[in-house]
């Protein structure tokens, strides 16, 4: 069987594999960001969209505790905390590609 770039299948398939590579690359930040926490209490990393801060992660190391800083163009920035890794990881893709 050949699949052609046209097909639906194929489509959703591409669409579904860049999905994951997206989220693993934000949690491969994460976890990195959880080990630069160990050296200095807490480690901070902005993720980007064309030169364009969409939102600052800090890591507590002392609490294990995410603080993602949502940036806003109309808004003052937004706090939003997390325990789990997923959970933000899911917030920021979401972010990155609203």
């Amino acid at each position: 069987v050949i699949v052609k770039p046209t097909d639906k299948n194929f489509v959703t398939y591409w669409k579904e594999m860049l999905t994951l590579s997206q989220l693993q690359g934000i949690i491969t930040r994460l976890f990195n960001l959880q080990e630069q926490a160990k050296e200095t209490e807490t480690a901070q990393r902005f993720f980007e969209i064309d030169g364009v801060k969409k939102c600052q992660v800090t890591f507590f190391n002392k609490t294990a505790m995410f603080e993602l800083e949502v940036y806003d163009e109309k808004e003052k920035s937004s706090k939003y905390q997390f325990d789990n890794i997923d959970m933000i990881a899911i917030e920021i893709f979401e972010i990155l590609n609203a």
